[in-house]
């Protein structure tokens, strides 16, 4: 697609305007069955430890959406193995609606290339529910690498290739890949330095160990508005409100259509009834409405997305297949 951010708001828009519709939907998924959905608390798997990105935006989405279906959504953290471990318990959960799973790129978009023998197929497993949320990384340096621009950036790097390191969350962590995108086009070479998580990555940047790094703009702001970082460019199809004076990586580097997000999603198993995945959706994007939750998310640079489960499966396949393509060129293999 040539503009990411318009697809995100026509899908937005579409899914937000069937999140707006009268209970129809949930009163046909119970009819003619006892007792309606959901006669229960639901169950979402968030594949992270608490705390993390995927944890406070469920948290934050699920505590609206709830009271819609008069049943609360318990939130189960079942981390490990690259997200791998919380995906493929809900991949073999039952389809009935109460286990779901709260998906983002790693584990949804980037495993499927990175691992040969992965336990779940991110297509055929998984029953797409909606596209909950969307935000870029953003290119940071230490402002003592006396650098104020991804061009000046660039020109160091070419100066002295395959000496400067660029740091990431770890091996095959969408960091690492969003970082690898940017080079690939921009024809660069840096050292990987694979770090255990984002937090000592921004570290390191911002201690001068290493050169740089393409980080969540939510992990980055706060080191960024204090002055220890200085972002470069944002990674997104247009600027992020958190920092308008930040352009865009096709902006600054003059690559037409780069465009890389991190996201999340609520996906249901393979095989969950068609009524009862319009029943949560309309409670999940219902809640995405909610002027605490846009407010909430707006302050750390999140954009509310809320589009329809068909809309959602395209862009999971969009997603696997660029970054599928970055694995491979780069012939990535898990750690």
């Amino acid at each position: 697609m040539t503009d990411r951010r318009r697809f995100l708001r026509t899908t937005a828009l579409a899914g937000l305007c069937a999140g707006a519709l009268p209970g129809a939907v949930r009163a046909a998924a119970g009819a003619g069955a006892e007792p309606a959905f959901p006669g229960k608390p639901i169950r979402v798997v968030v594949p992270f430890t608490p705390g993390g990105g995927a944890d406070i935006v469920a948290r934050v989405i699920l505590q609206h959406a709830g009271p819609k279906l008069g049943q609360p959504f318990v939130v189960d953290n079942r981390a490990g193995g690259s997200g791998i471990i919380g995906t493929e318990a809900v991949a073999k959960a039952p389809p009935d609606g109460y286990t779901l799973l709260m998906g983002q790129t790693g584990p949804n978009a980037i495993n499927p290339a990175l691992y040969a023998k992965l336990p779940y197929d991110a297509i055929k497993d998984f029953a797409p529910i909606t596209l909950t949320t969307a935000y870029p990384y953003v290119a940071v340096v230490a402002p003592s690498l006396n650098v104020d621009s991804l061009q000046a950036l660039a020109a160091l790097v070419s100066a002295k290739p395959g000496t400067l390191a660029f740091g990431s969350a770890g091996v095959g962590s969408s960091t690492h890949l969003a970082a690898l995108l940017y080079l690939g086009r921009a024809r660069l070479s840096m050292i990987h330095a694979a770090y255990k998580g984002t937090s000592a990555a921004l570290a390191d940047v911002a201690g001068g160990q290493i050169a740089m790094m393409f980080a969540d703009i939510t992990s980055a702001s706060a080191l960024i508005r204090s002055g220890r970082l200085r972002a470069l460019a944002v990674t997104g199809s247009q600027r992020s409100r958190l920092f308008p004076d930040v352009p865009t990586v096709a902006e600054a580097a003059g690559l037409p259509g780069f465009e890389a997000s991190a996201w999340h999603g609520f996906l249901a198993p393979a095989g969950t009834p068609a009524p009862i995945v319009h029943t949560l959706h309309e409670a999940l994007v219902g809640a995405l409405t909610s002027p605490e939750v846009r407010g909430r998310f707006a302050q750390d640079g999140i954009e509310v997305v809320g589009n329809t489960p068909e809309q959602f499966a395209g862009f999971l396949r969009e997603e696997i297949g660029k970054w599928g393509a970055v694995v491979k060129e780069a012939g990535i293999t898990p750690e």
